[in-house]
């Protein structure tokens, strides 16, 4: 075989066979290693072209070769052989190809390969064929079985080196096997082909028309190869960036561009590892964003999806170096920041308080959300990741209860879990319906006469025992249960109230982020369509802290309220910092004089002429005055010779539950009341004007 490649070949033409060999074989083996890599219907698109690249660069080769043939008689060649033979070629390896790509068997890949094999021996000996010589030419069989069994082992090999050996320097076996495969076929096919001249037969072929079909042949290997490895280069760039736009989607937020957690923490851990042996300090920074919700509300989420982008905007331009913002939540931020001196610890914070709370730009007008900010710190507050951030996130808790800025320390990590382990149990208390409502009678102070009841919450916790209403509403507030804890006051009241006899009438206690809900109004119609209670026996009690927090939107609800034909009174009044402008803005249908003004009534003269002041401003402006807290019969005689309407406290009784209500005087308690429902026609409409009410509703939203 040497002796043939040396002595019966022109080199330069064995040379450039080579070369198209060499770089058929490399853009075959990527084609070849992208169509084991793509699951699904695009393989058989990678096959295809896999197929055509092999196909084309092995009979580029091959002609090229037999083209530098030096055969001691006059040569042509049989075009409809040699193109049948670039068919053979190209379907053969496609086919081969596609049999060793074919499901997950490991199995299949030699056997491919022995198929392309075969494919290139049928190839070489199809254009042998086609190679006609003016002369006697015979075959040694020996060398050729060698050529068939040296193709097929070697392409076998190939293609299971290809499918297996995917990096490191054995990467390259698969190459080198195929280049093996393809030259040993040729030459050892051709030193099996021996060619006797006839007597009198000129000499050779016309080696200028030869290396010049030969460049030809290679000019259009070249390009086949070519597109191969361009196809496979731009696919690979694409996937390239497909990737990092996986990764960059996984390490950061969709919304804001900031890091989301899980880019955070392992930004944590390097830091950990970096400063923990250098006795460098760092501080982890929890943001919990203020009024968030109440600012999806009024402006809808679109402002709040602006609002929060504006706010990462802010914080990448922070101009403390070194400080890396994440989004870990839908309005929870956590930033990590160096400390390189006792100072930043304060200073750092404080600067994340303030570009918080400017104002945003939303709509025409500026919104301000504040933030509550928990900081812990590396090492003496935990050092490992998941304890930093637990400690910032607990000491963020406790920021969102006192308003201010919070540093973790052991006291108030304890502190804080058993808050949190109490919301726990609150909000299993909600769902579980363990709450209670007591109710305190309201009576008119000319006569005596009940004139309603005010629903109390109550909470008799399994292990703490009573829980005060002090306590565990502020709870619910920083835990988002105060929604869910007004409805199910709300419906209990009703439904308690919807079975007495006589109809007395409820008073029930809105918070300040239920006045600011938008369904507020449609719950309570739909409160009073589900219990049957008449609009009319139903009071909300607001204070004036809730209604200033928004006074154009409290103004809305409390319209769409009243709509209902339920009324709605004032608490605590007094004790706000603008009461009068309060009455004068909102249709209140009651006032409730605060108890801190009853107390001194009989002692103090500035009380009793706050309360004089207060009952005489309710007769003018046609409001009915209910005073609370009420404990003595001085205060209630001095009451009553200021002529207020209305009185409650320990005096006229105690808050009770239902069941007791009657033994004091109270409503007895109906089973055959509206709360009745008939199955067929659904729940029963509020007495008086329920479909009035419904429609005034709707008037008014």
């Amino acid at each position: 075989m040497l002796g043939c490649l040396v002595y019966e070949h022109n080199l330069y033409l064995v040379l450039l066979a080579g070369i198209v060999c060499l770089l058929g074989s490399l853009a075959t083996t990527r084609l070849f290693r992208q169509a084991l890599n793509v699951p699904g219907w695009p393989r058989g698109g990678w096959v295809f072209l896999t197929g055509v690249c092999a196909g084309s660069a092995i009979w580029a080769t091959h002609f090229i070769a037999m083209l530098g043939y030096m055969a001691p008689a006059p040569v042509s060649f049989d075009a409809t052989l040699t193109i049948l033979s670039v068919l053979v070629a190209v379907t053969g390896s496609t086919v081969g190809f596609a049999v060793a790509a074919a499901g997950r068997h490991a199995r299949l890949l030699p056997f491919g390969g022995a198929l392309v094999g075969l494919s290139v021996a049928a190839m070489h000996y199809t254009g042998m064929f086609a190679y006609r010589v003016d002369g006697l030419v015979s075959w040694r069989t020996d060398y050729l079985a060698a050529s068939v069994v040296l193709a097929v082992t070697l392409s076998a090999a190939f293609a299971w080196s290809a499918g297996r050996w995917r990096n490191g320097a054995k990467r390259h076996a698969a190459v080198a096997l195929l280049v093996l495969a393809i030259v040993s076929l040729h030459f050892t096919g051709m030193a099996a082909f021996e060619v006797q001249p006839m007597p009198g037969a000129s000499a050779g072929s016309d080696g200028e028309a030869f290396r010049a079909m030969a460049l030809a042949v290679a000019l259009i290997g070249f390009i086949i190869v070519g597109t191969g490895i361009t196809s496979y280069l731009l696919e690979a760039r694409t996937r390239a960036d497909s990737e990092e736009q996986l990764r960059h989607m996984a390490l950061h937020d969709p919304l804001t561009g900031l890091p989301n957690r899980t880019s955070f923490n392992a930004h944590l851990e390097r830091l950990v590892e970096e400063c923990g042996p250098r006795n460098r300090r760092f501080a982890v920074i929890g943001i919990d964003l203020d009024r968030f919700k109440e600012l999806n509300d009024t402006f809808g989420h679109e402002a709040g999806d602006r609002a929060l982008c504006a706010l990462a905007d802010r914080m990448r331009a922070f101009s403390e170096g070194g400080i890396v913002f994440a989004r870990v939540g839908g309005d929870e931020f956590f930033a990590v920041a160096p400390l390189p001196n006792r100072e930043a610890l304060t200073r750092i914070p404080r600067a994340i308080e303030a570009l918080v709370l400017t104002p945003l730009p939303l709509e025409e007008n500026g919104s301000a959300i504040g933030a509550s900010i928990g900081v812990a710190v590396f090492p003496e507050d935990g050092t490992d990741p998941g304890t930093l951030t637990r400690n910032a996130d607990l000491a963020m808790y406790r920021a969102k209860a006192d308003g201010e800025i919070c540093f973790y320390d052991t006291q108030l990590g304890n502190l804080v879990r058993e808050r949190r382990q109490l919301a726990q149990d609150l909000r299993q208390a909600i769902a579980a319906d363990d709450l209670s409502v007591d109710y305190q009678v309201q009576t008119s102070i000319e006569d005596g006469r009940i004139i309603g009841y005010e629903a109390l919450l109550r909470w008799r916790h399994p292990e703490r025992g009573n829980v005060s209403p002090s306590e565990f509403i502020p709870l619910a507030e920083e835990s988002g249960l105060i929604l869910a804890l007004g409805e199910w006051v709300l419906r209990r009241a009703c439904r308690d109230a919807s079975r007495w006899e006589p109809p007395y009438s409820v008073a029930v206690n809105l918070s300040a982020l239920q006045l600011i809900d938008a369904k507020l109004a449609h719950l309570v119609h739909e409160v009073l369509v589900e219990t049957g209670l008449s609009p009319s026996r139903l009071e909300l009690e607001l204070t004036e802290t809730a209604l200033i927090r928004d006074k154009a939107r409290s103004l809305h609800t409390i319209r769409q309220i009243k709509a209902l034909g339920v009324r709605v009174a004032l608490d605590d009044f007094g004790t706000g910092y603008s009461s009068l402008d309060t009455l004068r803005a909102f249709p209140f249908d009651k006032i409730k004089l605060d108890r801190s003004f009853i107390e001194d009534v009989c002692s103090d003269a500035q009380a009793l002429a706050i309360v004089r002041a207060v009952t005489a401003m309710g007769r003018s402006l046609a409001i009915t005055v209910l005073a609370e807290g009420i404990e003595t019969d001085e205060q209630l005689a001095l009451l009553r010779s200021e002529r207020c309407d209305g009185a409650q406290g320990f005096l006229m009784g105690r808050p009770m539950p239902v069941e007791h209500l009657v033994a004091h005087g109270g409503p007895r308690v109906c089973e055959s009341a509206a709360i009745a429902r008939d199955p067929a026609r659904g729940p029963a409409a509020p007495a008086g004007s329920a479909a009035g009410a419904a429609a005034a509703a709707q008037d008014a939203a």
